[in-house]
């Protein structure tokens, strides 16, 4: 069982930069895939990023390639999200989630755990 945490939404203008956090809880974290999905109102939840267990290999959605950076710290068992020249459609609440086969997957349905989400905002 893992329990997850984001953290680190907020308000910010066009173009500024957020970075996301997602603590674990639990033993197993660091052999887990970690993903970070994103919920805008009124749309379905889609895939924002993903990394392995051990961070070496990672999967960007198109629209965030280049501009979010996905990286874990197994140590401190969480996972984080750099998103920089942040746009007003990048609003929407943001989840991590963890998929305990490690298979860095863009699909939510693959996930087993979820965080509660949180909010970003860009103002324009």
């Amino acid at each position: 069982q893992v329990q997850l945490v984001e953290s680190g939404g907020g308000l910010v203008q066009a173009g500024g930069s957020l970075r996301l956090s997602c603590a674990a809880s639990g033993r197993t974290f660091s052999s887990y895939a970690m993903g970070w999905f994103r919920q805008a109102p009124g749309k379905e939840r889609e895939f924002v990023a993903a990394i392995s267990w051990g961070g070496g290999r990672t999967l960007y959605a198109d629209y965030a390639k280049g501009r979010f950076t996905i990286s874990r710290d197994n140590a401190k068992d969480t996972v984080y999200l750099q998103m920089n020249s942040l746009k007003p459609e990048d609003t929407a609440v943001y989840y991590c989630a963890a998929d305990r086969k490690n298979r860095l997957a863009g699909t939510d349905r693959l996930y087993d755990y979820w965080g509660q989400g949180t909010q970003v905002t860009v103002s324009s």
